[in-house]
């Protein structure tokens, strides 16, 4: 007991020393959220000055026109932007604690997979649109976690490794699933659900903005408060036991949270790849932390979705590229700096 305490004692002590650090990182994030948030309600065919914006959310709007535009088109996109990344950030925090792998992540394991499968036989089996897509994207990815849980469990326990190769496994069939239904499906149902896939903010409106943010609202607190177990829990099962941590239910609960943050995240904005993968790393790296900071990874996740938007949306000869893409693209970059990086190191 003598030796859990002191690595207790000692994580405990790296937090403290690293908490100013991240109070810092986490203020930066925020000026960076708040500029970029500027800009994309600025960006568009329609030039809106800061002023013009500032009088149309106070609910003094110069002109009908210019507060359709940014009310119904722009704001919506913004906010469904945000807490997409915000809730990915926050769900690959949580998967790369609960699975001690920095590739624990639900694009990675899965659960992504699964929430796109929920959505696609929505749109395409029955030929659904609009807020269906929210219950059937959180049906797939639930789903798909306990199909996960319940086979990576061995002698009563989910093994770290076991979680992350059983997801991939999953995760591999979901996507084979997916293609076949998008082959067999209805052309405009397929192209609709192709379309979805690329992950996508273009046509946000308030009906996907509602149910991400009230879900966002409701996990995040008991999320927060389940992060502590879990950084006991990064220290072995087996000296976390003794501590009062009551492991499998703390694991069980925390994948619930998490898959269902990616499931909101999904059904908002279709699969958005590399943000749950980098957000928690990059933050962590920042903050010099050793645990996963989980308002941290949310904020570097909404900052990751929002500049991949804003990339997207400045894309040279008019281009139109999905979000889902661009961060693919990027996460791809990061993946091939962070490889070349560590070769180097070795």
């Amino acid at each position: 007991m003598s030796g859990a305490a002191h690595i207790v004692w000692r994580w405990r002590g790296l937090s403290l020393r690293s908490g100013r650090r991240a109070l810092w990182v986490n203020l930066a994030l925020m000026l960076l959220l708040a500029a970029g948030a500027l800009v994309s309600l600025r960006l568009g065919r329609i030039a809106i000055g800061p002023a013009e914006i500032w009088q149309v959310l106070a609910g003094e709007a110069p002109s009908r026109m210019l507060d359709h535009v940014v009310m119904d088109i722009r704001l919506p996109r913004l906010l469904v932007t945000l807490g997409a990344g915000a809730a990915l950030g926050a769900s690959g925090a949580i998967f790369q604690t609960v699975s001690r792998n920095p590739l624990g992540s639900p694009d990675v394991i899965g659960f992504t997979a699964g929430a796109a499968s929920g959505a696609l036989v929505w749109i395409i089996g029955f030929g659904g649109s609009g807020a269906g897509v929210v219950p059937a994207a959180l049906a797939g990815a639930l789903l798909t976690g306990i199909c996960v849980y319940l086979l990576a469990r061995k002698d009563g326990r989910v093994g770290a490794y076991r979680l992350v190769l059983t997801g991939i496994g999953v995760g591999a069939i979901l996507s084979a699933f997916n293609a076949l239904l998008l082959v067999r499906g209805d052309l405009d149902a397929a192209i609709s659900g192709n379309l979805w896939l690329a992950g996508s903010v273009e046509g946000r409106s308030w009906g996907h903005v509602w149910p991400l943010w009230l879900g966002l609202g409701l996990l995040m607190p008991p999320l927060l408060l389940g992060m502590r177990p879990l950084g006991l829990m990064a220290m072995g099962d087996d000296l976390a036991g003794p501590l009062g941590v009551p492991v499998e239910r703390a694991r069980r609960w925390m994948l619930a949270g998490a898959v269902t943050l990616a499931a909101l995240a999904t059904a908002a904005a279709g699969p958005i790849a590399f943000v749950a993968l980098a957000a928690p790393q990059l933050v962590r790296r920042l903050a010099r932390m050793p645990d996963q900071p989980l308002i941290g990874a949310a904020l570097m996740g909404a900052a990751l979705m929002l500049g991949a938007d804003l990339l997207s949306r400045l894309a040279p000869w008019g281009a139109i590229l999905p979000i889902g893409q661009v961060t693919g693209v990027i996460g791809g970059l990061y993946l091939i700096w962070l490889l070349t990086r560590k070769r180097r190191r070795g």
